[in-house]
């Protein structure tokens, strides 16, 4: 117990000065500066206490930034469900195109069309398959005469590799390749993800060479803290144009559900086989790893067997390389917390103190 003996002047009546104590504890929201203290030979430390206090001049504004937090939680919540349905019609406007233009007389049009000219179109198909064949026996990157993993180390190589596939150097210890049919959709699925890394690479690296350029000025460039804001709520403009969205205002879990939609299309048409744009008059001559035609080759690169079989290789090995790299993003992330571009124009300006070893001292 603290005794407390108010020295105080009899001109100060102690009824007002308990009813502004009193407001100014209760009433946080409208907290307003306590007057000058009353002069007084010894100040009350009650009074002392109350008068130096941080906590008043704090709660107001608190409460205040609270309530203008769930305000702006609740705007955006409101605004997220309208940024959904945009997303959701724009995920559904390419299947509802192309079912449209299937069954419109269009689409009957184009089929008629196909069907005039895919006689000649799959022969000609068989002949390029043909010489790609030819073209394999004589390439160094295929057959028993291909590079091997190991070099020149002695190693026995498993029997089911014989160089068929593009990129096969012989390596499988743990003999995932003994089944064909898996060993092909193995490949089928190792493309896949090479052609993905190579993209997601390419939107890694891009951001932040444009943002250190001046080329464009992004809200955040470093691929990693772009999902950081996202799971702050944080919303955010492509190319840093304001108002430029598609799923900006959504939070990580809304924006997943969306990529799957979106990515519904594409891995539909795949699973399916090259078949699946017939009915839009578009026909294609490869196959479902390398499909070619106008669509997927407009440059023309499979006409020649010899080189298409070489870009083949050189596609699954910068595949290969991209899904490293992706290996290599996380860890910068995690020990520099730094993208890329970042920690190689650190290491280019001072190589002895700016290095791997340097990052785990």
């Amino acid at each position: 117990m603290i005794r407390i003996t108010p020295r105080v002047r009899p001109s100060s009546p102690p009824l007002s000065l308990l009813q502004h104590l009193t407001t100014t504890l209760h009433d946080a929201d409208r907290w307003v500066p306590p007057p000058p203290p009353l002069p007084m030979a010894m100040p009350p430390p009650l009074l002392l206490r109350l008068h130096h206090s941080p906590a008043p001049p704090a709660a107001g504004p608190l409460l205040s930034r609270r309530r203008g937090q769930r305000r702006r939680r609740a705007q955006a919540v409101r605004a997220s469900w309208q940024e959904l349905a945009g997303v959701l019609v724009f995920s559904a406007v390419p299947f509802t195109a192309v079912k449209a233009l299937a069954n419109s007389p269009l689409g009957a049009r184009l089929r008629r069309r196909l069907d005039d000219r895919k006689a000649a179109a799959a022969a000609e198909a068989d002949a390029l398959r043909a010489a790609a064949r030819r073209a394999r026996t004589t390439s160094c990157w295929y057959g028993e005469e291909r590079p091997r993993w190991l070099g020149p180390v002695p190693y026995d190589y498993p029997a089911h590799l014989t160089g068929e596939y593009p990129g096969d150097y012989g390596f499988d210890v743990a003999g995932l390749g003994r089944d064909p049919v898996a060993f092909a959709n193995y490949f089928n699925f190792e493309i896949l993800h090479c052609r993905w890394a190579m993209l997601a690479a390419l939107g890694v690296v891009v951001p932040e060479l444009l943002d250190l350029f001046g080329v464009v000025h992004f809200v955040e460039p470093v691929w990693w803290k772009v999902g950081y804001a996202k799971l702050q709520g944080d919303t955010l403009d492509y190319l840093g144009i304001p108002g430029f969205r598609i799923a900006g205002g959504q939070g990580v879990i809304v924006i997943a559900i969306c990529q799957a939609l979106l990515m519904v299309g594409p891995e539909y048409a795949r699973y399916c086989g090259i078949e699946a744009l017939e009915p839009l008059g578009i026909y294609l001559p490869g196959n479902i790893n390398y499909p070619g035609g106008a669509l997927f080759d407009p440059l023309g690169l499979s006409k020649d067997p010899v080189a298409f079989e070489d870009l083949k290789v050189k596609e699954i090995k910068n595949g290969r390389l991209a899904m490293v790299a992706w290996l290599g993003f996380y860890i910068q992330a995690a020990v520099t917390g730094k993208g890329p571009i970042q920690n190689l124009v650190e290491h280019l300006s001072d190589p002895i103190h700016k290095n791997i070893l340097s990052s785990f001292v």
